[in-house]
């Protein structure tokens, strides 16, 4: 095993981990004979869980993704004209003119 760092605790007993801790949420801790042992954990909000439950999707997902990565894309146009108030109005952007003000 790699030595990476030698930390020293705090009056309260925590250390810091820095940029190893990047991208992690939290740590399941136990004990190796004398060794304190973490391991890290990346959790997921609730409503993507179903994705990584679904491999198909997962896959999916993952295809894409690197299909993006590679620039095999194409554009569809833009569909922001899809977009509720709501989200309209969260990504900065002004709200939808309606039938009437188009023509």
């Amino acid at each position: 095993m790699e030595e990476i760092m030698h930390v020293r605790p705090d009056a309260k007993g925590r250390i810091t981990l820095g940029k190893l801790a990047k991208g992690v949420s939290s740590y399941r801790v136990h004990m190796d004979g004398e060794k304190i042992v973490l391991d890290p954990y990346a959790e997921i909000p609730m409503r993507e869980r179903w994705l990584f439950k679904n491999p198909e999707a997962l896959a999916s997902v993952r295809r894409g993704l690197e299909d993006s990565a590679a620039g095999r894309t194409v554009s569809l146009g833009d569909y922001t004209q899809y977009l509720s108030a709501k989200d309209r109005k969260a990504l900065g952007l002004k709200p939808k003119k309606s039938r009437k003000e188009t023509k």
